[in-house]
């Protein structure tokens, strides 16, 4: 993953925000490198990551998969035929063709990073516009971190990769300074 945006998608109201959505769907926008991870390999992320079986109580949380071109449509539908044989159950997950994304308002971005302000302070430094910070793809992956706790070794060699030393060096120390 490169980096990731949450905000609003699938309807007709323009300029949506999060106290008057319209007919939108809250959604994440993910941008990916497909020579590192395949479009079928995030569907499959994605079944795993919610219950599909599940009927949403508003269009505003509604399960959802947005495709932009028929190839996406189709390894989506495919997808969705093989979760559903292997849960046995329906599926309430929709398969949309894919609308004008629209970000959510600054303090939804990157949710994990914002319940730690001493590294929202060290990233604010690094990025400090609005947009850089969201698009980030450090700031993605911490966020990510932070979500699932996943291996050490693995956010520290990401952003050994992605920062200048002193920059990740600062920040790994703030996330996994309790952790070493």
């Amino acid at each position: 993953m490169i980096r990731t945006r949450v905000g609003y998608t699938g309807g007709n109201k323009e300029n949506p925000a999060y106290h008057s959505l319209g007919d939108h769907t809250e959604s994440i926008e993910v941008d990916y490198d497909p020579s590192i991870i395949s479009y079928a390999d995030l569907l499959e992320v994605f079944w795993r990551s919610h219950d599909p079986g599940s009927r949403s109580w508003s269009r505003q949380y509604m399960s959802a998969i947005f495709y932009h071109n028929e190839e996406q449509k189709n390894l989506a539908l495919e997808s969705g035929k093989r979760e559903e044989a292997r849960t046995h159950g329906k599926i309430y997950t929709e398969i949309l063709p894919a609308s004008r994304f629209y970000r959510a308002e600054d303090y939804h971005q990157k949710y994990y990073l914002r319940q730690r302000p001493e590294l929202i302070r060290e990233l604010k430094a690094i990025y400090p516009s609005n947009e850089d910070f969201q698009d980030s793809t450090a700031a993605a992956r911490l966020n990510s971190y932070l979500a699932v706790k996943g291996p050490p070794a693995v956010i520290q060699a990401q952003l050994q990769d992605l920062l200048p030393p002193e920059e990740s060096r600062k920040l790994l120390d703030l996330v996994l300074g309790q952790e070493r």
